[in-house]
């Protein structure tokens, strides 16, 4: 790539930012390299970057956003540092979104900090947002010490979660702290682009998780489950109460190039969400790069009937399958899991969400209560239509071959009575 002549910065460094082109997850790459005053590198970095963000609209529901750096992009405020402030590395693109990260080091190694990404909702891609306005999220850097005059690279994908924004970042190069201006030429490689034989499940916690999967330039395969897939009990928590409970099975069916089933395994899922009173958010992270947001409204057909029900799901897959694009799509025309507000909805049978054409969402065993959690635990449930209808087929089949079998002892009487009559007669 040609390097375009270095941008000024006012105070202590020179930066040079280039992106590439259009296309989700595919070409956001932002290249920095910092330079102090006397034109030598401080700070080089080089990523493909992405942000996913879910905000709350006027009527209270949910909905996603996806920013990426492709526009109106500047870097004030990125610095060398100096015996009194860190080095920090800084850009600010599109409708007054920003992102930046500060490097701490020791006498053998060095590391990122904090992660601060700011996005305003005053931009127009945000409609109909309730809050207007800079919301900032704050999160450590999840990556370990580097050595220092050494490069990192990661080609698979990281992310970073937490309060509703997750943060995508693959095809990495970065070196802070560069010695005599020159990026160094020993690499760092991280765990996920090494060879092994035993997959990695990366650990998560709570409202900030990390995760490494294949991102797009390594195509992977799937493997179609020989299974359904495992049942799990998730939850959300506000003020120290639930405030959602959610049990299922969650099988994906995507239809693209050849066809395959996902599994979504509940033991390395990773829960956030929100509650309200009129709309609730459950976002599951399977640690796979596969994140599944289910988003629930209340709706009030009479004073007296207010019922919540499945109104949006969107899907991202950024594990490249069978060599397709990674895909990012959601439905917010449902109408599902429909039942009584304070209640409880249940459907142990297999119900079959359309996400779009090309993928599918099956759930097993499910039962979901998104509002008015009492004491931790489900309320009455009301059963779906296919469980009921099984309830009502047992006992009629039931009743049913009783009645045969009333009809075939009365016919075997009958000719019994008749044979006794035809015999008395014969005498």
């Amino acid at each position: 790539m040609a390097t375009p002549r270095p941008l000024s910065l006012s105070g202590c460094c020179l930066l040079l930012l280039v992106l590439g082109g259009p296309g989700f997850f595919q070409s956001h790459a932002v290249e920095v390299d910092v330079k102090d005053l006397t034109n030598n590198t401080c700070i080089y970095a080089e990523s493909m970057i992405s942000f996913l963000i879910k905000y709350e609209t006027n009527s209270g529901e949910y909905k996603n956003v996806t920013l990426n750096p492709v526009s109106n992009v500047t870097h004030e405020g990125s610095t060398c540092g100096n015996s009194s402030e860190a080095p920090l590395l800084a850009i600010q693109f599109g409708a007054g979104h920003s992102w930046s990260i500060n490097f701490t080091k020791t006498n053998e190694t060095y590391h990122g900090d904090v992660i601060s990404f700011t996005y305003n909702t005053s931009d127009a891609v945000f409609k109909d947002a309730k809050r207007k306005g800079l919301t900032t999220v704050v999160v450590k850097d999840p990556l370990p010490p580097i050595q220092l005059n050494t490069v990192y690279r990661c080609l698979h994908l990281g992310s970073v979660e937490a309060a509703n924004v997750s943060q995508f970042f693959w095809n990495v190069t970065l070196q802070a702290f560069v010695q005599n201006g020159t990026v160094s030429k020993n690499d760092s490689v991280c765990d996920a682009d090494k060879p092994t034989t035993v997959p990695t499940v990366t650990n998560t916690t709570a409202f900030v998780t990390t995760t490494a999967a294949a991102s797009s330039p390594p195509p992977t395969t799937t493997a179609k489950p020989a299974e359904n897939p495992l049942t799990g009990n998730y939850s959300l928590q506000e003020d120290d109460k639930i405030c959602l409970l959610a049990t299922m099975g969650l099988q994906l069916n995507v239809s693209r190039e050849k066809p395959v089933l996902i599994n979504i395994n509940p033991n390395t899922t990773h829960v956030t969400g929100s509650c309200g009173n009129t709309s609730a958010t459950l976002r599951l992270n399977d640690s796979n790069s596969r994140f599944i947001d289910f988003t629930f409204a209340v709706k009030t057909k009479s004073a007296n009937s207010a019922r919540f029900y499945l109104k949006e799901v969107n899907i991202t897959l950024i594990n490249s399958i069978n060599g397709s694009e990674p895909l990012n799509t959601g439905n917010s025309n449902l109408s599902a899991w429909e039942t009584f507000l304070g209640s409880s909805y249940m459907c142990q049978k297999e119900q079959t969400i359309v996400v779009t054409e090309d993928l599918q969402m099956h759930t097993f065993e499910l039962r979901i209560q998104p509002f008015n959690v009492k004491d931790n635990k489900y309320s009455k449930a009301e059963e779906c239509f296919a469980d009921s209808d099984l309830n009502f087929l047992i006992p009629i089949a039931v009743g049913v071959a009783l009645g045969f079998l009333i009809i075939l002892v009365f016919i075997s009487y009958i000719i019994g009575r008749r044979k006794s009559r035809t015999g008395y007669q014969s005498v």
